[in-house]
């Protein structure tokens, strides 16, 4: 039997592929892999590791009490693959590429542009992020 990889998430709640035996199989491109995250949570955070917006991004979320799906694209295989993914989804800019209810919310930009207008809680709400 093959080895399948799975999604695990480590401490700091960012997403890792790992190998393990017939756990569930690992989707079969980068779009999958995307597709598969945004549908299965509630928020996803594709971001860089060592980008300083997608640190002011996942600083917000925790700020209100929200736990998104962090994946650091540069530290998964294929992570360059879902880069040119996200290119197209976000129609030029990639990272950090926020989704809130399985939509596209954008970048860093368009992110505080909805927590300022209060558009954000709302939305956090409606995709069962955050209850409060």
């Amino acid at each position: 039997m093959p080895n399948m990889e799975v999604i695990n998430r480590n401490r700091s709640g960012t997403l890792q592929l790992s190998s393990q035996p017939e756990v569930t199989s690992r989707p079969s491109s980068p779009t999958d892999v995307v597709q598969k995250l945004v549908a299965e949570n509630p928020v996803v955070v594709f971001a860089q590791s060592s980008c300083c917006m997608c640190h002011v991004v996942k600083r917000l979320f925790f700020s209100l009490g929200v736990n998104p799906t962090v994946c650091e694209v540069d530290n998964e295989p294929g992570g360059a693959e879902m880069e040119k993914v996200l290119v197209r989804l976000a129609g030029g800019q990639a990272l950090p590429s926020i989704f809130v209810g399985g939509r596209l919310i954008g970048s860093l930009d368009r992110l505080m542009t909805a927590h300022i207008s209060g558009t954000l809680v709302p939305q956090l709400k409606e995709a069962g992020a955050m209850w409060l």
